[in-house]
C-alpha cells in the first residue's frame, strides 16, 4: 500500500475538517446577521408548533372540534416552515438550531403548563404568538434587505402572510357573540 504524500493527507485532513461554511456571496456579516434572525425565528416557530399541539391535544368545551381542526391545520402550517427556514440558514453560509435546548435557550414563545387552559384563552394565547412573530418575521425580513438576501426576504413574505392569517383565524374564532346593532 502505498504512502500518501504529505499534500494529500493535509488535503484529506482538512476536507475532513472543514466547516459547515456553504459559499455565499452574501459575506461573513450577512450570513451572521440573518442565519442569527433566521435561528431565532426558527426556535419561536418550534416553540408555537409544540405549543399549538400542546393546546390541540388539551382542547375542550362546546366548539371543541372547530378548535381541535383549526389547531391542528396551524400547527402543520407552522412545522411546514421549520425545514424551509434551517435550510436557508445553511443555504446562506451558517448552521442552524441542533437541539431541544438550544431551541429553548433560543425561543422568546413562552410556554404554557398549565393544567387546563379554557378553549377562548387558548385562542387568545396563540394568536398573541403569531402576532410576536409576524413582527418578528418583520424584523428579520429588515435584516435581509439591508443585506440584499432577496431569497431569504422573499421566504418571509410568505411567512408573514401566513401568520396574519393564523391570527385572524384564531381572533375571529375566540369572538364571543355580539347583539346587532340597533
Amino acid at each position: 500500500m502505498a504512502k500518501s504524500s504529505p499534500s494529500k493527507r493535509e488535503e484529506l485532513r482538512k476536507r475532513r475538517g472543514a466547516r459547515l461554511a456553504t459559499p455565499t456571496d452574501l459575506g461573513a456579516e450577512a450570513s451572521r446577521d440573518i442565519a442569527g434572525g433566521l435561528n431565532a425565528v426558527l426556535a419561536d416557530v418550534f416553540a408555537l408548533y409544540l405549543k399549538t399541539k400542546n393546546f390541540h391535544w388539551h382542547m375542550s368545551g362546546p366548539h371543541f372540534r372547530d378548535y381541535h381542526l383549526l389547531l391542528d391545520e396551524q400547527a402543520d402550517q407552522l412545522y411546514a416552515m421549520t425545514d424551509p427556514i434551517a435550510e436557508r440558514v445553511r443555504k446562506v453560509g451558517a448552521t442552524t438550531l441542533r437541539s431541544i435546548g438550544h431551541i429553548a435557550r433560543v425561543a422568546r414563545v413562552r410556554d404554557n403548563d398549565a393544567d387546563f387552559v379554557d378553549a377562548l384563552d387558548m385562542l387568545a394565547e396563540l394568536r398573541d404568538d403569531n402576532q410576536q412573530l409576524t413582527a418578528r418575521l418583520r424584523e428579520v425580513h429588515g435584516v435581509c434587505d439591508e443585506h440584499q438576501d432577496i431569497a431569504s426576504a422573499s421566504l418571509i413574505e410568505n411567512w408573514i402572510d401566513e401568520s396574519e392569517r393564523r391570527v385572524w383565524f384564531l381572533f375571529e374564532a375566540s369572538r364571543r357573540g355580539s347583539s346587532p346593532a340597533a
